[in-house]
């Protein structure tokens, strides 16, 4: 697949991005939502846009820059002429509907679990790292929102000082969960300043003032959910780091949306907090909040509709008297750089 075609400008040189034929699976979902946004707004050169959805979702509209697009229900046949799939509506669809779109021709952008540790694709955040993206076959895998947020801090500081263990606690919004989870924590809510009871029907446990183990199924032998065995894996694949151990807790959090982590690295060296702060400074898709004095630090609140994670609370954890750990504070909106963001971005990088 090629996105380059020649121009007929008096250049003989120059060169015209053709317009690509977007697909989206999964467009009502939370996700899909922000997809469409992302979209509007990137320099993929977008000439059609259509939008699939399961037979019940099919007939309804969506805004996409300035006209609505009708989403149709999504059939084997459907991407005849796609030249970009994003896949965003679980992972049995995508384990069946992917390949089909790859073998149509086009580019797949998958957001679910389905590809992201099968050796033979690619499995990418571009600033941490894009170049494996020359390794794709027709399908690239977009990482779990926890993993794709941290690495985006880890990376630069794993190119300047290696990184030899993570310690990591997140604080997962309950966007995390899809819309019908949000709609929940807002009834919730709602009823609990009303003195009112609510019976939780998407969620296990109250949404509403409480956190809880993250709702992933726990593995009765290691005691570590689903959700902490995928931040596992894919953040040793993103970072190249196959052996590196991990330790992780992940909580939800009564917030709407963007997910925020606590991490302490161990690198090789001793590491001062300056040179941390230094080296993430103008890194790509961070935004440094360190104000000491002022108390002021990464939030949700702040990260949310945000391309870049924010990064703070760098200091040396006292916990480590070798003074190779940093401890650090993350928040990053994961419908966004944790999700439809870094799809876009990796069409955007290879559609070029």
């Amino acid at each position: 697949m090629n996105a380059l075609t020649h121009s007929p400008a008096a250049d003989p040189n120059a060169v015209a991005i053709r317009p690509a034929t977007v697909a989206i699976v999964g467009a009502t979902g939370a996700v899909g939502i922000e997809l469409i946004k992302c979209l509007e707004a990137s320099t993929v050169p977008t000439g059609r846009l259509r939008l699939f959805a399961s037979r019940r979702s099919a007939g309804k509209c969506l805004p996409f820059r300035g006209s609505m697009v009708v989403v149709e229900s999504l059939e084997e046949a459907s991407f005849d002429g796609v030249d970009i799939a994003f896949f965003s509506a679980g992972a049995t669809i995508s384990r069946r509907y992917a390949p089909i779109a790859r073998d149509a021709g086009a580019l797949v952008i998958d957001n679910s679990s389905a590809f992201r540790m099968d050796p033979d694709i690619p499995l990418v955040v571009p600033e941490a790292n894009g170049p494996a993206l020359s390794r794709h076959a027709g399908i690239i895998a977009n990482p779990n929102c926890v993993a794709a947020i941290a690495c985006v801090a880890l990376a630069p500081l794993h190119q300047r000082w290696s990184i030899r263990r993570l310690s990591m606690v997140t604080y997962q919004a309950i966007s995390g969960a899809g819309a019908s989870a949000m709609a929940e924590m807002e009834e919730a809510t709602a009823a609990a300043l009303a003195g009112e009871a609510h019976t939780p029907r998407v969620m296990p446990h109250p949404t509403a003032f409480n956190l809880f183990s993250h709702n992933a199924d726990v593995d009765p032998e290691t005691g570590y959910n689903g959700e902490e065995d995928k931040v596992i894996a894919e953040t040793r694949r993103i970072l190249d780091l196959p052996r590196l151990p991990i330790g992780i807790t992940c909580i939800r959090v009564p917030v709407l949306r963007a997910h925020s982590i606590a991490v302490t690295v161990r690198f090789d060296d001793h590491v001062t907090p300056a040179a941390v702060r230094a080296c993430l400074d103008g890194a790509p898709g961070v935004r440094l909040v360190d104000d000491r004095a002022g108390n002021h630090f990464p939030m949700p609140v702040e990260a949310t509709g945000q391309d870049d994670v924010l990064v703070g609370r760098i200091r040396t954890d006292s916990g480590d008297p070798s003074g190779r750990s940093i401890a650090m504070f993350l928040s990053g909106d994961q419908l966004l750089k944790g999700a439809a963001l870094n799809a876009v971005q990796i069409a955007e990088a290879v559609w070029a």
